[in-house]
């Protein structure tokens, strides 16, 4: 039976002359993100369809530019013609900058943690036996936020408590502060640190097809002026105009809309995200500070700085502290189907991983609980010595009790060892006894 191996994980050793030390944080982020000039730009996995959200929006402004603006210029006099197409240019730029900052910057996402975190109430002692008791992470905690209780759940993809307002994107497949919603349109994340400028984004754009929507019809009412002719006449006397009026009469409802309903959202301090799922219509939303107050928080107050410092080199790790046989702490969701994501992500590699390590992790304390305690009691002497050599070799914590590194399925040249003796023994041990067999067989009289 054919089995698809699992993909390549990232190894800081892997494919590096200079170590660890000099691969960065993005070099070796676990999320779907994407990275631009060594780690300055982030975007989601989806950042292609940035492109198309660009071509959208200057394709049509270079044709009122090109046949619209160009044109007025006549009719106008010279400062107030020009002024036309300097607006509709700058105000593209403009709409622009607002795109890259909305689709290139850390939206908020939460460090992932290299392990679970302690349960409450643990000290890290152990029991008479020398073992530490096996907890169970809870899958809820209640806060309280403005004096109104707030459930906040556990992340069994980033190993943490997800603040209140933040939720796992399914996309990114990462934890991000007040998730609002993942945006197609800029292939990025919407959350604490980009919805300011996502607003902003959003709304400009509204408001440049209100302007170029207004010039074309401008344009018209020229022609039927200049001409004596009627709107059917000057419509078909410039067509670039009449297909700039239905593109941006379809564009501002869904632009407009979409600026509208996040007027109503930033009045009353809620996301996407929990309007969608009807969080507060049965209960008091905690965040609510009232309108002056919600428009404030989001324009003007400063953006909390970024918790991830991608271009930072990454750490060397400690390795996983000691604990004692039997004991450790047990995820939520162990035994079932990772759910952490609220968006409904399958399961990954990743994933498939994780729970790789760890179970090669409980092995490998399993055969030393059997060393220790003569599991090998009859294994000959010279293969104990073997195995007591490779026990007392130096391991690191990431690798297996097989010799197995990260990414790679090789095993290690004293399990290699180990395994031919242990076959030259079977073969003399069934040649011995195939023979004793033979000199041992009864004869059967004849009849």
């Amino acid at each position: 039976m054919y089995v698809v191996p699992p993909p390549k994980r990232s190894d800081p050793m892997a494919g590096s002359t200079g170590g660890s030390d000099d691969l960065r944080i993005y070099q070796t982020w676990k999320a779907s993100n994407i990275f631009f000039l060594q780690g300055r730009f982030i975007f989601g996995p989806d950042v292609r369809s940035l492109v198309l959200t660009i071509f959208l929006i200057v394709a049509p402004v270079a044709i009122f530019c090109v046949f619209v603006a160009r044109k007025l210029m006549d009719d106008f006099s010279y400062n107030l013609g020009i002024s036309v197409m300097v607006v509709a240019a700058i105000f593209t730029i403009y709409v622009l900058v607002l795109l890259l900052l909305t689709s290139g910057r850390d939206p908020g996402i939460i460090p992932r943690n290299a392990h679970p975190p302690e349960p409450e109430g643990y000290d890290g002692s152990t029991d008479g036996g020398g073992q530490t008791p096996q907890l169970r992470l809870p899958r809820i905690k209640e806060v309280e936020v403005n004096g109104i209780t707030v459930k906040i759940k556990y992340c069994d993809t980033c190993m943490l408590y997800r603040p209140p307002r933040c939720s796992h994107c399914s996309i990114c497949n990462n934890c991000v502060e007040r998730f609002d919603h993942h945006c197609p349109w800029v292939g990025q994340c919407i959350g604490l640190r980009n919805y300011r400028f996502f607003f902003m984004f959003v709304s400009s754009t509204t408001l440049l097809c209100i302007y170029v929507f207004s010039f074309c019809w401008v344009y018209i009412t020229r022609i039927m002026d200049s001409e004596g002719t009627t709107i059917w006449k000057a419509m078909i006397k410039t067509p670039a105009s009449i297909v700039l009026i239905i593109y941006t009469f379809i564009s501002v409802w869904f632009v407009g809309g979409l600026t509208a309903f996040h007027l109503y959202l930033i009045s009353t301090n809620q996301t996407t995200y929990e309007n969608f799922r009807y969080r507060y219509d049965r209960r008091a939303n905690p965040y609510n500070k009232g309108v002056v107050q919600n428009f404030q928080e989001i324009f003007c107050t400063s953006i909390p700085p970024s918790k991830n410092n991608f271009r930072a080199k990454v750490p060397k790790d400690p390795g996983l502290p000691g604990r004692s046989v039997g004991g450790g702490f047990v995820s939520p969701n162990m035994g079932k189907a990772v759910d952490g994501i609220e968006m409904g992500r399958k399961a990954v590699w990743g994933d498939v991983g994780a729970e790789l390590d760890h179970c090669e992790g409980q092995l490998s304390g399993s055969e030393g609980i059997n060393v220790k305690d003569g599991g090998l009691g009859e294994v000959s002497p010279d293969i104990r010595t073997t195995v007591d050599e490779g026990d007392r070799a130096a391991m690191h914590p990431r690798r297996s009790s097989w010799g197995r590194k990260s990414g790679s399925w090789e095993m290690s040249p004293e399990v290699l060892a180990l395994a031919s003796r242990m076959g030259e023994q079977n073969r003399a041990g069934g040649s011995s006894s195939s023979s004793s067999l033979t000199t041992t067989r009864p004869t059967v009289p004849k009849l």
